[in-house]
């Protein structure tokens, strides 16, 4: 670049950064009415672009840094943002029919009408006010606050200083300004999406009885069968996020210090993607890494000292209390004997192109009635019994709290501080490492107060099927004593307090692939937790087994360096087939006597998920249809032992039905697609962008993947034609004794869901090339970045 003009530049980032650090006016606390649509006048920031559209935002103060991420996020995902926003406010019937369904990012809603009834429902209510009225700790802080308000005010003021570009919202009149009130609600929207999230539709669809009488009792969920509902919804592998973390500590490390691996698997689409920014408040707050779409903080990520990333946790955020109906009267229940009314909440939805649609919640002390929770799980209101659902996180707006005191945290003991006061993290666990070199694990959640004990002493009949199976809890409702009670640590009741957390310190490795908390290390194993955090003694996922014997050899070797966290997260070691491409293929003659490719093709295969990996396609068609029919006691002959967890079970039971018919049904499907067996894995395993095929590497949960993958089959396509959901935003991160964080940074999907955006699929190429991003913290970094930008935003 001409020496003239980086002077230039660097002239104009000292007097941007000067006006923002010391000239902002006062006039920048004026926040409008309470609650409604926020004042921008003298809000303002310094944005600086560098490689692949990623934002540095300078502020003065919490509401200027919420000013100029709320403007940065609208900028490049102006469309999801907006659709969001149209979710919380519960007009998604309004603006796109009742029959639509929702992306998914916000609840599990299946049509837009039972969306809107449940969000027009929390709105009516006022429960999001209510809890920005509490008082910190048990409330939302002063600062986060200020963020939000700040947010939604350079929201709108991106929105009435540029024009919509993107076809995906163009012109349409659902993009609207948003208030400070409707961020919260976004907040508490994601606060919930393991609790009430997850029975949207059986809350909106629950109905009394029509006719009280014996009749209306036949239909009780049968405890077996419910049990086995409760297992599959719940279960790890059938989850749409999930995530792979490893903490290292000192001693394993080439210079003394942490290393942390960060690899979150989020959708690729809608509202649930991450976004990258630095966020920085001049001897305040630094800190940069990823945040979810219309979050005002960072939610992953790292500062000069400490290095976190988050997992999806096994805690079980809800429970059920069955309740026992006052005789006359199906909408009123018994506690100790005593009637009590329901609540009802009356909700009426506008709907496009038709009448207002309106229905009636209810609602007890234990939280709203519920019908079932997804299509499998029912839950039936009979003239004798209901099911009422307790979600804790519905009462919790800190988890913004939470993510803004590990961006201010100089070490992983700051970490836990962060959780002990804030408590406000519903459905993750958190490892980080810091540049000490200490390592952390601890799975700190906002769950439901269900102790063995109480479990023991309270469920009713389908609760003691449910409750070990699952760890879903069913209460009699009608017991006073029965109540979850509270911690003396905790910030609400009816929740665990901190002491009682999951916590692992300073092991050489500190590792989660979603399983619960027991092999954090496979040589340290936890214990002692309570059913509703997660198993114990249990069978592991393929990526869990996997990840631990990776991270395991790492730290056994010793000397690592953040490169060898770059390995680990493209080494594409498909665990399945290490364990079972050998036994299928010396197995496959018998079953395709006449096609002798097929073994060669299996027998050959390399066991990774490499774009030019051949065979890898087959043997994951071949493993998703044998481990989708096949149990998983029969798909063995060896069976799991807890005293040997990550090397069990294995050989696999070549002898089962299922077996044959899997491995002739993949052979025929690709075959009748015209995909050549040993067909290079990036030929059929792409994304499209524009009018390119993007090739991804990468596999499936079945397989055990580290960089997991999870692609959408489209045979008459070609292949794997688009990514669902798998990794997204990549950290890994270590120190070196600078002010510095080493630290190389991917989001696979790209910052942009606009297709017109020139970060639309920029980092989808690096992610394709096994190619990183490294991060520009430190001001000499930024400065010195060949494609700076610098945009002063203001109100």
């Amino acid at each position: 670049m001409h020496l003239r003009t980086r002077l230039k530049q660097l002239a104009l980032v000292g007097a941007a950064l000067a006006t923002v650090t010391a000239s902002l006016p006062a006039a920048a606390a004026d926040s409008g009415d309470r609650h409604g649509r926020p004042s921008d006048r003298g809000l303002s920031a310094v944005i600086r672009y560098t490689e692949y559209g990623i934002p540095h935002i300078v502020a003065r103060d919490y509401a200027n840094l919420g000013f100029g991420t709320g403007w940065a996020q609208a900028a490049d995902q102006i469309c999801t943002l907006a659709d969001g926003f149209v979710t919380v406010r519960g007009e998604r019937s309004r603006w796109f029919g009742p029959d639509g369904a929702p992306d998914g990012s916000l609840s599990s809603a299946t049509r837009n009408l039972s969306s809107d009834l449940y969000f027009r429902g929390v709105r009516d209510a006022g429960t999001v006010e209510g809890l920005l009225a509490r008082p910190a700790p048990a409330g939302p802080t002063k600062q986060l606050k200020e963020l939000m308000r700040g947010w939604a005010a350079g929201y709108n003021a991106w929105l009435e200083q540029n024009r919509i570009t993107d076809p995906a919202c163009r012109d349409a009149g659902w993009v609207r300004p948003v208030t400070q009130l409707d961020v919260a609600r976004r907040g508490f929207a994601v606060s919930v999406l393991g609790g009430q999230g997850r029975g949207i539709d059986g809350i909106t669809a629950s109905r009394p009885p029509a006719s009280p009488g014996p009749s209306a009792s036949t239909g009780a969920p049968h405890p077996t069968r419910t049990a086995a509902a409760a297992r599959e919804l719940f279960a790890a592998e059938n989850a749409t996020m999930g995530s792979n973390a490893v903490a290292f500590h000192g001693g394993t490390t080439a210079n003394g210090r942490g290393l942390l691996l960060g690899n979150p698997h989020y959708p690729w689409q809608g509202g649930r993607r991450f976004w990258q920014s630095q966020q920085t408040i001049p001897g305040e707050l630094n800190v940069s890494g990823a945040s979810l779409l219309g979050t005002t903080v960072v939610n992953i990520g790292f500062n000069e000292k400490v290095a976190w990333s988050h997992t999806v946790a096994t805690g079980v955020t809800l429970n059920l209390h069955q309740l026992t109906l006052d005789p006359a009267d199906p909408t009123s229940y018994l506690v100790d004997g005593r009637p009590e009314k329901m609540t009802r909440r009356t909700v009426t939805v506008p709907v496009k192109d038709g009448a207002p649609v309106t229905r009636t919640q209810y609602w007890t002390r234990y939280g709203p009635v519920i019908s079932g929770l997804g299509a499998q799980l029912t839950l039936p209101w009979t003239s004798t019994t209901a099911f009422a659902l307790n979600d804790p996180n519905a009462a919790n707006l800190r988890g913004s709290d939470t993510a803004l005191g590990f961006g201010k945290a100089r070490s992983t003991q700051d970490v836990l501080d962060t959780l002990r006061r804030t408590q406000g993290l519903p459905w993750v666990n958190t490892i980080a490492a810091d540049s000490s070199g200490n390592s952390l694990f601890t799975q700190s959640q906002v769950l439901p107060r269900i102790t063995d004990e109480l479990a023991r002493r309270c469920s009713t009949p389908l609760g003691r099927a449910t409750y070990p199976a699952s760890g879903v809890a069913v209460l009699d409702g009608s017991r006073g004593d029965c109540a979850l009670g509270s911690d003396p640590d905790a910030i609400q009741p009816g929740v665990f307090g901190p002491s009682r957390m999951p916590v692992l310190r300073n092991a050489p490795y500190v590792e989660n692939s979603n399983d619960s908390a027991w092999l954090t290390n496979a040589d340290r194993p936890l214990t002692g937790y309570e059913r509703v955090f997660g198993t114990i003694g249990t069978p592991r996922s393929l990526r869990t087994r996997g990840g631990i014997e990776d991270v395991a050899a790492m730290a056994a070797e010793g000397r690592l360096t953040v490169a060898d966290l770059q390995k680990q997260q493209f080494a594409n070691r498909a665990p399945a087939g290490d364990l079972a491409a050998a036994d299928a293929a010396r197995a496959c003659g018998p079953v395709l006597p006449d096609d002798p490719e097929a073994c060669r093709v299996i027998g050959s295969w390399d066991r990774t998920v490499n774009t030019d990996s051949r065979g890898a396609l087959l043997f994951d068609r071949f493993w998703r249809k044998f481990t989708g029919a096949v149990p998983p006691a029969e798909q063995w002959k060896v069976p799991f032992s807890a005293a040997d967890p990550v090397r069990t079970p294995h050989t696999l039971d070549t002898a089962s039905p299922g077996f044959a018919k899997a491995l002739t049904d993949a052979v025929a499907e690709l075959r009748t697609a015209g995909i050549p067996l040993d067909a290079p894995l990036g030929a059929h395993q792409f994304v499209v962008r524009g009018d390119r095929r993007i090739p991804v590497s990468g596999g499936t949960e079945a397989l055990g993947i580290w960089n997991k993958t999870e692609p959408v089959w489209n045979a008459a396509g070609g292949g794997y034609t688009e990514v669902a959901h798998g990794t997204s935003h990549v950290q890994a991160v270590g120190w070196d004794g600078s002010r510095c964080p080493v630290a190389r940074t991917l989001l696979t999907y790209s910052q942009s869901s606009n297709a017109r955006s020139p970060h639309f699929s920029d980092q989808t190429e690096l992610y394709a090339q096994e190619r990183w991003v490294t991060s520009r913290f430190c001001e000499k970094d930024i400065l010195r970045s060949p494609q700076l930008r610098v945009v002063r935003v203001r109100g």
